[in-house]
């Protein structure tokens, strides 16, 4: 698949005076102003986060009234339910919150929920709120959701239990009849930091609380791993008060983990320092699978675990449900390419929709994403759940999938979502119209280049730049993620050496040279350019190390290349 590069350089001036103030290379320099970093200041604050760098937590909007009605069921020795959702977001912030609370209020009153994803589905159900009323629960915290249970909180409220909300997801012009509600993003909420995931927003509970009762911050900053764990997951961008709560997690996920997050990382094989790439790919899939493929409330048994050996239980359940996910995953992805390869009229659309009643609902949300990274168009994967056909939707940058969607609403018995991801539903007999119709509106809205991936490149660099001091730099600019991701490069009129080759009939191991200096490197999946090494091309990579027979030595992990005709 072909793809599109992007550069943009930023104002000669800024860079220039941005080095002269910090003395590091140009390059850098250039990709600093680009991500907002301008001068000595916020280099300092991006390159150095400190814990004071986190906003008053008092600053958000009914702090006082969260605070004060659960320090008001402590007096009253009322039940406490924390409630949150399935996903790693929602269940790190359950943790988080219900390690806090049992460490300061009596026990056997105080227990958590989860919703089961089939039984219940997403976010607030009657069935948690039902368990609520029968037994004896009068106040309910709810995590990474709520903010969109207008009914659902009324009713709690007939049954005399309240609510505190802790959110991130955008609010719709209602809002619940809460005790309290906690969201940035609420229209009159003026916390300056817009951005947290779910359990951010609870850690700022916990840490106003924490201070209304004296609480040293050790006693809820050693939460903060699970804080990063949930950044991570949640791909929610990498900057400000994000960037400080994952740099700290990330210290203590390699220094003092959650017994949890380190039965995790054994099962996961991780031997050296973890990233936030790592936890992505290594720690959230496995915490997820748990309510992909049965029940999320084991990670939530794990994440509260103090005992190692019984964490490590707990983690073997998540391990085992991960690999059911990644061969239900392999297998649905196999089977959908197949149906896609066998018509083609449905290659040449400008949308993928996919259906087959015994494919696992868990995992149809991944698939989508699957089949991007070989048709790159928006995509909906369905399967039957129950009398009824439902499925996940995934779009390509750049694209409002949830438009899309909304304009086929006649054919949908429900659906929600957002600009990239949805979730919907449907009457079998209405596949095949709601089809015609989604390619129709795709068609006619997305604009041609959306339909061939970008590439984002950072800066132009020679080879003469690359050394262990900028890559040093590099390194610092970790934690990365969405809005401050790893540095993407390109080096022009690089010629191969000749001992270049391909491996594993997939990928290419580069050994490659400009000027007079030669570098090693990895490209996945391109062996089919490798005739372009016979003339001057320019190459995409980002930087790596590599570790061979106790050396370590940089190397160039590549994205792209073409001629440098081009």
């Amino acid at each position: 698949m072909e793809r599109r590069w992007k550069i943009s350089e930023a104002s000669e001036n800024t860079v220039d005076a941005l080095k002269e103030s910090l003395k590091i290379n140009r390059a850098i320099c250039n990709i600093l102003v680009k991500r907002g970093i301008d001068d000595y200041d916020k280099a300092k604050h991006y390159f150095r986060p400190q814990w004071s760098d986190l906003h008053d937590p008092w600053l958000m909007k009914d702090m006082d009234k969260a605070v004060q009605r659960i320090l008001s069921a402590f007096e009253k020795k009322e039940k406490i339910l924390v409630f949150g959702d399935y996903d790693v977001d929602g269940t790190t912030s359950v943790s988080c919150m219900y390690r806090f609370l049992s460490k300061i209020y009596e026990p056997g009153h105080l227990d958590f929920y989860i919703p089961h994803r089939y039984r219940e589905g997403y976010g607030v159900s009657k069935m948690g709120i039902d368990f609520a009323k029968e037994n004896g629960f009068t106040l309910i915290i709810s995590l990474d959701c709520g903010i969109k249970s207008v009914d659902l909180i009324a009713y709690a409220k007939e049954l005399n239990i309240d609510f505190i909300v802790c959110d991130h997801h955008l609010p719709d012009e209602e809002i619940p009849a809460a005790v309290a509600i906690l969201n940035p993003k609420q229209k009159d909420c003026y916390y300056p930091y817009k951005e947290l995931c779910g359990c951010g927003v609870g850690f700022k509970l916990i840490t106003a609380l924490a201070q209304e009762l004296n609480i040293d911050e050790e006693h809820y900053h050693c939460y903060i791993d699970l804080v990063a764990v949930a950044i991570a997951a949640d791909i929610v961008p990498m900057t400000g008060e994000n960037r400080v709560l994952a740099f700290y997690g990330l210290e203590k996920i390699n220094s003092d983990p959650n017994p949890g997050i380190k039965a995790l990382i054994f099962l996961g094989n991780i031997q050296k320092k973890l990233s936030i790439n790592n936890v992505v790919f290594v720690i959230a899939p496995r915490v997820n699978a748990a309510g992909r493929m049965d029940d999320a409330k084991k990670a939530v048994q794990m994440f509260i675990e103090d005992d190692y050996n019984k964490a490590l239980e707990f983690a073997e359940m998540l391990h085992s449900d991960n690999t059911d996910r990644k061969e239900a995953d392999k297998g649905i992805t196999t089977e959908a390419l197949e149906i896609i390869h066998a018509d083609e009229m449905l290659q040449k659309k400008k949308t993928t929709v996919v259906f087959n009643d015994h494919w696992h609902k868990g995992v149809v949300g991944i698939v989508a994403s699957r089949l991007i990274e070989t048709y790159y168009r928006p995509t909906v994967v369905l399967t039957k759940s129950g009398d009824v056909a439902a499925g996940s939707a995934r779009s390509v940058p750049g694209f409002n999938l949830y438009e899309a969607i909304h304009a086929c609403r006649e054919y949908l018995l429900g659906y929600g979502g957002h600009f990239a991801a949805a979730g919907l539903s449907l009457l079998p007999e209405n596949i095949e119209a709601f089809t015609k119709k989604f390619e129709e509106v795709v068609a006619a809205t997305i604009p041609e280049e959306l339909l061939i991936p970008e590439i984002t490149i950072d800066t132009a660099i020679s080879f003469q730049d690359i050394t262990q001091n900028f890559y040093s730099i590099i390194c610092q600019m970790e934690p990365f993620g969405p809005e401050n991701m790893r540095p993407v490069f390109i080096a022009k009129k690089v010629m191969d050496t000749g001992y270049s080759k391909i491996v594993k009939e997939e990928h290419i191991r580069f050994v490659v040279k400009q000027d007079k200096l030669s570098f090693t490197g990895i490209g996945f999946n391109l062996a089919e350019k490798f005739p372009l090494l016979q003339n001057p091309f320019d190459l995409l990579f980002t930087l790596d190390e590599n570790e061979w027979n106790g050396t370590t030595s940089l190397q160039l992990k590549i994205i792209d290349l073409r001629s440098s005709e081009q």
